[in-house]
C-alpha cells in the first residue's frame, strides 16, 4: 500500500482476549519489539515496517481500560511536549466483538464464524449459544469445499466444547442434531460427538458397577467373617439368624462384629440385624 506516496507495507498484529488485561498494551510493545528485531536481525532489512497493533476482545466484563500506552505512565499527561518525544507511546485498535450484532458480523463465512462464536461463547446463556452454533453451521454451507467446511466443523465443536466445559449431554445431543439437520457433510462428527457420549456413558457405568462390586464384596465379606465368629463363639448359629446376617449392611455388620465379644446368648445378635 501507499503511505506518504511511498510504496509500504503494514504489519498487522492481532492478538485476542477473553478477559480485560491490564498489561495488554505491553504485551503488544513486546510483540512488535520482536518482529522489529527478527526483521534487523535475520532479514538485515534497512527500513522497519509499520505495525498496526489490534486487539480482538470477546469477554463478558466490559473492556475499561485505556487502549494508550502513556494512559499507563505516570505524569503522562504533564509532560511538556518536548519531553514526551523521549517517552514510548502508542494506542492499539480495540474490537469489542462482545457487543457486535448479526448485522455487524460481515465477510466470508469462516471470518463469520469465528465472529460469532468468540461473540456468543462468554456472554450468552446456553439456550443462546446453541442459537450462535446453528448460525455459525450454516455459515458452512456457503463453503464450496465441503472438506474445508467439515474441518471448520471440527475445529468449532473442540472449540466450544474446550471452553463450556460444563455442557450437558442434552446440550451436546441437540448440537448433534443441528449438525445432522443443517449440515449433513458433518454426519462424521456428530457421530463422533455420540460415540464420545456413548464412551463416557459406558464409563461412568463400569465406574458405578465396580464401585458396587465393591461394596458388594466387602459386605459379603463382613457376613462371613460374624457368622463364623459366631459359630466359634456360640457352635451353632439359627438359620434365620444366617439369613438376617446376610441381608445386613455394612454398618449394622460393624457393629455387630464390634460387640461380638459381649454377646451372652446368640439371641442377643438379633438386635443388630
Amino acid at each position: 500500500m501507499d503511505i506518504l506516496e511511498k510504496e509500504s507495507y503494514i504489519y498487522f498484529l492481532f492478538e485476542h482476549k477473553s478477559y480485560p488485561d491490564k498489561g495488554i498494551a505491553f504485551q503488544l510493545l513486546k510483540y512488535m519489539v520482536e518482529i522489529w528485531e527478527a526483521k534487523t536481525n535475520k532479514e538485515e532489512v534497512k527500513e522497519l515496517p509499520i505495525i498496526l497493533p489490534l486487539v480482538l476482545y470477546h469477554g463478558r466484563e466490559n473492556w475499561r481500560i485505556s487502549t494508550n500506552l502513556g494512559a499507563m505512565l505516570k505524569g503522562d499527561e504533564e509532560l511538556s511536549q518536548d519531553l514526551k518525544v523521549f517517552v514510548p507511546n502508542f494506542e492499539y485498535l480495540l474490537y469489542d466483538v462482545s457487543v457486535f450484532s448479526d448485522e455487524e458480523i460481515k465477510g466470508k463465512a469462516q471470518l463469520r464464524i469465528l465472529l460469532t462464536l468468540f461473540r456468543d461463547i462468554f456472554t450468552k446463556e446456553t439456550e443462546e449459544l446453541h442459537q450462535a452454533i446453528r448460525k455459525s453451521i450454516l455459515y458452512l454451507n456457503e463453503l464450496e469445499d465441503k472438506q474445508t467446511g467439515i474441518e471448520y466443523l471440527e475445529t468449532m465443536i473442540k472449540y466450544v466444547f474446550s471452553v463450556r466445559n460444563h455442557l450437558t449431554k442434552t446440550d451436546m445431543n441437540q448440537i448433534i442434531r443441528v449438525i445432522e439437520r443443517t449440515y449433513p457433510e458433518g454426519s462424521d462428527v456428530a457421530m463422533t460427538i455420540a460415540n464420545i457420549l456413548r464412551e463416557e456413558g459406558r464409563e461412568e457405568g463400569r465406574e458405578e458397577g465396580l464401585k458396587e462390586g465393591k461394596e458388594a464384596g466387602a459386605v459379603a465379606a463382613l457376613s462371613e467373617i460374624a457368622i463364623q465368629q459366631l459359630i466359634e463363639k456360640f457352635g451353632k448359629v439359627p438359620e434365620d439368624i444366617k439369613d438376617g446376617i446376610l441381608k445386613s449392611d455394612t454398618v449394622s455388620l460393624k457393629l455387630l462384629l464390634a460387640n461380638i465379644f459381649r454377646y451372652e446368648s446368640i439371641d442377643d445378635v438379633r438386635k443388630y440385624i
